[in-house]
């Protein structure tokens, strides 16, 4: 029953982190009052609504619970999501009193389904989800190179497999009525859905099917019929927001067309959000940032207009485990204190350009659920964890940004065990201490299962050519003489580009790079399935490798673990990782796991980190 949701059951406690003891509750997002009263628990049995209390933002709730009864007053939706995280796996809850708001109104997630067309019935699990960490944006990509994916009745052909990407999901589309469908489905759950037609970019689709571009007076005139359409279809009441892209591409009037296309929001009366870097948009247009590069923050402040931030980066493109590190220490929006004068929020973004074949894989693949743990908790709380000088090297766990990731860490170890057993390759890691040496320059300490190579260098100054060789040293001290599993891999590639080393040969890792544990070498656990393939030194975008589908085999937190001995006491663990070329995505990644028996997994216990 929606109402209690008891589906999804949670131990809520009292956490210990390092060497600190932190008070709160296994809610995530963090709510910013919290209180427990007393450490005797009651059995659930009533939800009330308290409808005289008035709260001025309408993502404000508060949540009282005495004797097994809850009392709601304001968001109730968020507030039942707290419940549940908070009712044991008896269905018991302690006395307590919440009162929590969001510091940023708009918290969004983004799938891309023009490239890889995905069944309704995922987009369902995926609202849930977002739902739970009460996200409450649904950015529906729903056109890219490949694919129009929304019927056109106006212009049938756009839906004809034969003007689109072949091994795409030629002919795959949404119908209005499945359209609908998933706003509904959204809207009891919270959630607002933001459709996107990219435009004029990211449209190879219509070149094909028409014979001319989408800027052109031609394919304005089509464009318009496409949209009157949509939004006839499609009320405003259902979707005030509607996203116009104009990224990534050139046109020869983009003044003109971006005009042109504002004006059509204003006849329909929907509030345009585009992307940025993208073609020039007057201050009425919502600017979702998506550049990381340094100067993104600043254009973000900067500029006149409201903003999305969303050079928190991508899922698809880092590695699942230094993304949901990263995503945490983020600053929302640029600001270390939320303003909404110009900052909405953001939203987190998972594009697959390379062709999927199998969508059930899309969420373990880019560490879907953790990242949006971490991004979730980020938006709906603002700020970030402590000043950090680079978000993709987490810091010590004795500085307050480490020690706070560390703990959070421990909250998303509960929602995984709790919530999404099977549907998660993660484990904590961010405590492990590296001594970390490029070529002849002196070696500094870094942190994290996963090391960013590039990230070290960029923070430490340190100038290198298209080659270079990496040294990592740890030391894991064990409680008695041990075999434990490891997850090891080296320059994990983005899954919207295959450009790395690919798949091991022989009898060796990717790339050639190395792992010693006790001056023994540590190999992969068993022949390759494939080995040497992918070996691409290039950005595949637009090529064709870019149809070749990653396997679990390419992705080292999908695939078996190593098994190695340890030593009682202290075990040195060497890594060697050489850059052979310029492009590269340097990296290392180093991760204890304990697999089940079900094939689920959990962190290593018996063993610790030496720091």
């Amino acid at each position: 029953m929606r109402r209690i949701l008891l589906v999804f059951l949670v131990f809520s406690g009292f956490l210990k982190m390092g060497t600190a003891q932190v008070t709160t509750t296994a809610v995530i997002p963090e709510p910013k009052e919290f209180q427990q009263l007393g450490d005797e628990r009651f059995e659930l049995t009533g939800i009330e609504t308290d409808t005289t209390t008035r709260f001025d933002h309408p993502d404000e709730y508060r949540l009282t619970v005495k004797c097994g009864k809850a009392t709601i007053a304001g968001n109730r939706h968020w507030a039942e999501c707290t419940l549940t995280q908070l009712v044991d796996e008896n269905g018991y809850i302690a006395n307590v009193e919440v009162h929590d708001w969001a510091a940023y109104p708009f918290r969004g997630f983004m799938h891309d389904t023009g490239r890889n067309y995905q069944p309704v019935s995922m987009l369902k699990e995926t609202i849930d989800l977002m739902s739970f960490y009460k996200l409450n944006y649904f950015h529906w990509h729903l056109t890219d190179y490949p694919a129009w994916r929304i019927e056109c009745r106006v212009y049938p052909q756009l839906n004809d497999p034969q003007f689109q990407r072949p091994g795409r999901d030629e002919g795959k589309f949404y119908t209005y009525d499945e359209i609908r469908e998933v706003i509904a489905y959204a809207k009891k759950r919270g959630i607002t859905v933001v459709p996107e037609i990219d435009m004029p970019g990211h449209s190879t689709y219509f070149k094909a099917t028409f014979g001319f571009t989408m800027d052109s007076k031609e394919g304005r005139m089509v464009l318009e019929k496409c949209l009157e359409e949509f939004f006839s279809e499609i009320p405003k009441s259902d979707c005030p927001y509607f996203h116009i892209g104009s990224d990534e591409v050139w046109i020869e009037d983009p003044n003109g067309f971006m005009q042109w296309i504002e004006n059509l929001m204003v006849k329909y009366d929907r509030k345009p959000i585009a992307w940025d870097p993208g073609l020039p948009a007057s201050d009425k247009v919502i600017r979702q940032i998506w550049n990381e590069a340094a100067g993104s923050n600043a254009a973000a402040s900067e500029k006149a207009g409201k903003y999305l931030d969303s050079f928190v980066g991508y899922l698809n493109y880092y590695d699942p485990m230094l993304f949901t590190s990263r995503c945490f220490l983020h600053t929302a929006a640029a600001q270390a204190t939320p303003d909404t004068t110009k900052a909405l929020g953001g939203i987190l973004c998972l594009w697959n350009d390379v062709r999927v074949d199998k969508k059930e894989n899309i969420a373990l693949h880019n560490g879907m659920i953790n990242g949006m743990m971490a991004f979730a908790e980020r938006f709906w709380n603002g700020g970030n964890a402590g000043e950090v000088e680079n978000e993709n090297l987490p810091t010590g766990p004795l500085t307050t940004a480490g020690s706070r990731l560390a703990h959070f860490e421990e909250k998303i170890s509960l929602h995984r065990d709790r919530f999404h057993m099977g549907k998660m390759r993660w484990v904590a890691n961010s405590q492990m201490e590296w001594q970390v040496k490029i070529d002849e320059n002196e070696a500094f300490t870094s942190y994290g299962g996963v090391i960013d190579l590039d990230a070290f260098c960029l923070t430490h100054a340190i100038n290198i050519g298209d080659t270079a060789l990496a040294v990592a040293q740890t030391t894991l001290i064990a409680e008695r003489d041990t075999i434990i599993e490891a997850w090891i891999g080296f320059c994990t590639p983005a899954r919207s580009n295959r450009n790395g080393y690919g798949i091991g040969q022989g009898a060796g890792w990717e790339g050639g790079c190395q792992c010693f544990v006790n001056g023994k070498e540590i190999l992969p656990p068993k022949p390759w399935n494939e080995p040497g393939e992918y070996d691409y030194h290039f950005n595949t975008w637009g090529k064709p490798e870019e149809e070749q589908p990653f396997t679990d085999e390419q992705l080292y937190w999908m695939r078996q673990t190593a098994q190695i001995q340890l030593n009682k006491g202290e075990n040195r663990v060497e890594i060697k990782t050489p850059k052979t070329y310029n492009g590269l995505r340097w990296s290392f990644a180093f991760i204890p796991v304990h697999t089940c028996p079900d094939g689920t997994v959990t962190e290593m216990e018996g063993v610790r980190y030496k720091w």
